[in-house]
């Protein structure tokens, strides 16, 4: 099995996130992609996030009817706040012997990995997929990393990816660049105007129907 793990906040999700997943199901010849709302994220204040029931029923209703998408709601299960080196090793554990996993990552996020908690045990726990914006060209990793670690990675030519210590491989691919922010979405609901074709209708709907994003 090959699956992708796009996690985030999803408030709410749009088509830039669906379009991102779209293209790199095809580019990594994926089984499937999933779908992982971030519960708690250690990074965002609680009080600025939509509750996770409404953000699961916006992304369960994006991805309906696409088979190759699906949609996990484990970090909603734990406590505490959500870490992503934690995810990927339950997930591992549950499917190792059958799972190659690939966490799909934006560009801006992968910029600031090692602010993230065990960022190293978490980029030699399985690959990494890093979604970049066209016209967008990798210096090589000790751009990013410190260069103790990234001198860890070796880039193959034949798969265009920086290959670990663990056989697992970073990854830089372009896609489709969708101008789109959830932030604005929220604040064109707020005053609103429209999100016709910002994201799908059943989570417009959903979104006009809940009134989730209108300021008390």
């Amino acid at each position: 099995m090959k699956w992708g793990l796009l996690g985030g906040t999803f408030d709410p999700i749009h088509f830039g996130h669906l379009r991102a997943a779209e293209e790199m199901l095809k580019i990594f010849d994926l089984n499937r992609i999933i779908f992982m709302p971030s519960s708690r994220p250690p990074h965002k204040l609680e009080a600025e996030i939509t509750s996770f029931y409404h953000r699961e029923q916006m992304v369960r209703a994006a991805i309906e009817g696409n088979v190759s998408f699906s949609f996990s709601d484990v970090e909603n299960l734990k406590t505490g706040k959500s870490y992503s080196v934690e995810t990927v090793e339950y997930i591992l554990n549950k499917y190792l012997e059958n799972l190659e996993l690939y966490f799909i990552i934006g560009q801006d996020a992968f910029q600031a990995i090692t602010t993230w908690k065990d960022w190293e045990k978490l980029l030699l726990l399985c690959n990494f997929a890093v979604m970049t914006r066209p016209g967008y060209e990798p210096k090589g990793l000790e751009e990013i990393l410190p260069a103790d670690f990234s001198s860890r990675f070796t880039y193959d030519q034949e798969i265009d990816g920086y290959k670990g210590p663990t056989g697992h491989v970073i990854y830089f691919r372009h896609v489709t660049f969708l101008d789109i922010s959830s932030s604005r979405i929220r604040e064109n609901v707020n005053a609103g105007q429209s999100i016709r074709y910002l994201v799908p209708d059943n989570v417009r709907n959903y979104i006009n129907k809940s009134s989730i994003y209108k300021k008390k």
